[in-house]
Order: C-alpha cells, then structure tokens, then sequence
C-alpha cells in the first residue's frame, strides 16, 4: 500500500542527492533529444547510476542530510539482493511463503499496536479467539476456562511457561515453610536454545539428560533421577530441533506419576511444541501429549512455524488459571481501558495476530492437515531418496516433524557433512551442519526441513545437486537414485 504523500520540508531541503527544481533547472527538461552529455551524466540524471557521493554514504553511521526514497530504497534493495533465497533455506522451520491475501492483511495491520487494546478491540478478539482455537485443538477439558497469550516466538512463549512453573514451585514451598533458593529445570540436552536462556536469565539451574548413541532425546527411563523437590517442572519436545523427533510425552508423564506416588513430589510438565503442536493435531490424532495429560500445564507453539505466518508469532497456553499465577500478570490502564499483560515486551505489531487468525480460518481443520500432510509426504519421498545416495544414511526418516536428520555412513572418507554444506551453499542451498552434544559429539548431521511452499520442483532440483555435490566431494559416482516417489501418506 503507497505511503501517503506529506510535504514536511521543501524540495530544495528534502533532495540532496538529485538535482532539485530551481530557477537554473526549469520542472520540465526542454533540452533536445540528441543529447551529448557524457554516459554516465545522462545514467545519472535519469537515476540509473546513483551518484557518486550517494555510494560514499556512511554505511554505520547516521547521513549528514535526507536522501531521495527511491535512491535509497534501491541501494538498500540492492544490498538484501546479496542475501539468501528464503525459499532454498533448508534449515529453517519458520514459515517463508504466505498467500498474498495474507500478506495484504499483514501490511494494512503493520501500525497498528497488539497492546493498545483499547484502541484495536477487533484485533484483542482475534487474539482471543485464536486462544480458545488452540485450546480446542489441544484438547483442553475445559477451553474457556484456558489461559493464552500471542507473543513474538516460541522463545517468549516458553520463557513465560517457564516463569509460571517456577513462580508456582515458589509458591507450593513457601507455603511449606521451605526454602525458594535453589530451583532446577530438568529436560533433554536437545532442548532449544531458548530453555538455556531462561535457566540462566531467570536463575533457574539447568539439569540436561545426555543424549546417548542412538537415543537423541529425552526418554522416561533417564528421566527421574534429575528430579527432586526443587525441580520446578520437565520440559518435553514435540519435534526436537536436532532431528524433528517427538518426545513420548505421554510416557514421562507416566514416568513422573510414578515419581509423585513415590516420593510425594509432584512436578508439572511443559511441553515445547514450538513446531510439534501445529503438526500433531493434524496428522497423529491418537497420540497423546497435550492438555488430554493432567500433568501437562502449559504448552507453546510458533504461529511463524507450521501455523503459516511470517516470524514474530508465539503462542503460550496454561491449562487453568492455576496453572498461570495471578500476580505474574499485570493490568495496564495507560493506553485507554485496562486489559492484562503477561508478556516479556510490551508494543508489538497486531499484523501477525490477523495473519494467524486468516490462516485459521482460510484453511480450517482440513486444510491445515492438508498442508501438514503434503510436508510430511514430502519430507519422507526426500530423506527416501538421500538414502540411497551413498554415503549417506538417516538418523531419522520425517515421519513425525516434516524434518530429517542425515549423516555420513561410518568409516566415510575424503569428505564432511560440513563439506557437504559448504558446497550445497555455493548451489544456493542452505544446508545445515552440525554436531550433536556430548557424549553424542561424534556424530555430526544434516538436517533439512520441508515447509509449505516447498515444491516438488525444488524437491527434485535440491537431489539433483546434492547427488552431484556428493559425488564431486566423495571421488566417486553414486548411483543416481530413482526418480521422486512419495511413500504412501500417514
């Protein structure tokens, strides 16, 4: 949508990098067709060629004067040029595609504030609604009686979960006369970064269970002997970020009543469904691991993942009011009316919360399963194909998230999955590498992660030079796999 045209200074003030109408330079250029100025001054006049002292402008400091729009929106156009294509990130799992109907949506609610909520009731409902949404899907007894907030990622979202069950640890231990000093958060060494964050930004001690060769995330059978009276709750993965496995939610919460029955310690769960919770719902209905589990009190998404919205969208949802204290949210009176704020910033865009709220509703129950499926079918037909590439073998197959980790067979020579990266990059693919933590710091991975709007044209393009990439870096010749074949769908 244009910006709409304000004369907040003259012509003469305003351009300084192009030459301004005045009484040597008529508002209509009368000079003849054959011009014989040189090539680069007619380049200039016509702004085809910045000029020169617009290419010598600061880069990290603030220019002298204003400049033209449409020059610096060029040279700043021509810089993001030099980024790469979000369609070929393979490593990401937010969302790069959204329909332009979205899109409109996003750039007509760009200025309008989510926390000004008496000025935007409509888009407050929105958020609401969007709440008790999710609620549903997640299977909670009672939706209305859910407590929910939109937030900026999953990051914010699980630092609020986070918060909630340390505040209600607090609570539970003063009431017994104990003392508050010493909580710990115990979850697998997979975990997001943002869990590390929490533990080190809000004093919470951190209790990570090892992977082990072959059992890349958190298991009950490792579980409780990191637990204690001090542990404030058990963070589990839906959809580890590692590989794109799920965490047998159910079984922990097993594993954590048994626990309970024996030591009289009862520890809540939140479950990191950062990507898992907007998978889950759709296409493993008899799996167990939301609010359906009394001892799960929270859980998070990223509405900017597989909810279909460009970054800056979380979700964080408490099962009941006890489940988020009171006193952790606040009434805010300053904007005009008074309206709750349990969040970790304050003013935000309200565009992303109208987004998810068209996404809800342009798709629905079905089509969001659509979308799911055709990334998981996707996802299985490539992590397919790359196993027959030689040297390659999964660690995991795509059969939970829409994304799959792959390594090198042991004993493979004369290249990395780093090399392999590296050179996937110079295709325009990226790629990621990595390795995973201690003890399992042996094994080192690719990952890659299908979203909507990656097509079976990219699909096959990215094969066509991963195969050709594997088979300069490895010496040899693979043999080149079968064409594209989606495995029958979940």
């Amino acid at each position: 949508m244009p910006i709409p045209h304000t004369d907040v200074m003259t012509a003469p003030e305003f351009d300084t990098l192009t030459a301004s109408p005045g009484p040597d330079r008529p508002l209509v250029d009368d000079r003849p067709l054959a011009d014989d100025r040189p090539l680069d001054d007619r380049l200039l006049a016509d702004h085809l060629l910045p000029p020169v002292d617009h290419l010598l402008l600061p880069v990290d400091e603030l220019p002298a004067n204003a400049s033209s729009p449409d020059l610096v929106g060029r040279r700043v156009r021509d810089e993001l040029m030099l980024d790469g294509n979000a369609r070929l990130n393979l490593a990401t799992f937010v969302t790069t595609w959204m329909e332009p109907q979205a899109r409109q949506l996003m750039a007509e609610t760009a200025e309008k504030n989510l926390a000004d909520r008496a000025e935007y009731p409509q888009i407050t409902a929105m958020e609401e609604r969007c709440v008790r949404m999710l609620a549903r899907l997640w299977h909670a007894p009672y939706p209305e009686q859910v407590r929910g907030c939109s937030t900026t990622g999953s990051s914010e979202a699980a630092m609020l979960g986070g918060l909630a069950l340390k505040r209600r640890w607090q609570d539970r231990r003063r009431a017994q006369g104990k003392d508050t000093a010493h909580p710990n958060l115990v979850m697998g060494a997979n975990v997001q970064v943002c869990w590390k964050k929490f533990a080190n930004y809000f004093e919470v001690e951190p209790r990570y269970v090892p992977m082990e060769p072959g059992r890349y995330h958190l298991t009950p059978d490792t579980l409780t002997a990191y637990c204690d009276d001090n542990t404030i709750g058990v963070v589990t993965v839906l959809g580890s970020t590692f590989d794109g496995s799920y965490e047998p939610v159910s079984d922990i919460c097993l594993a954590l009543d048994g626990y309970q029955a024996a030591t009289g310690t009862d520890i809540p769960v939140h479950v990191d469904g950062a990507s898992g919770a907007m998978v889950a719902p759709f296409l493993d209905p008899g799996l167990l691991w939301d609010f359906q589990l009394e001892r799960v009190a929270s859980i998070n998404t990223s509405g900017h993942k597989y909810g279909h919205v460009f970054p800056g969208l979380g979700w964080a949802l408490w099962r009941n009011a006890e489940a988020l204290p009171d006193d952790l949210v606040f009434e805010v009176d300053y904007l005009g009316g008074r309206s709750p704020s349990f969040t970790l910033n304050f003013s935000r865009p309200g565009a992303h919360v109208v987004a998810q709220y068209y996404s809800f509703l342009r798709y629905g129950f079905e089509g969001l399963r659509n979308l799911a499926a055709q990334n998981r079918t996707t996802a299985r037909a490539l992590a397919t194909r790359i196993q027959r590439i030689t040297p390659y073998e999964l660690v995991t197959d795509g059969s939970e998230l829409p994304a799959f980790a792959f390594r090198l067979a042991p004993g493979t020579e004369g290249l990395t999955v780093f090399d392999v990266s590296q050179a996937m990059r110079a295709r325009g693919w990226h790629l990621p590498a990595y390795t995973f933590p201690a003890p399992c710091q042996d094994v080192s991975v690719l990952r890659l992660v299908v979203r909507t709007g990656f097509t079976a044209e990219l699909a096959g393009m990215f094969i066509a030079d991963l195969t050709e990439v594997t088979r300069r870096l490895h010496g040899g010749r693979p043999t080149p796999p079968p064409p594209l074949t989606p495995p029958a769908t979940p």
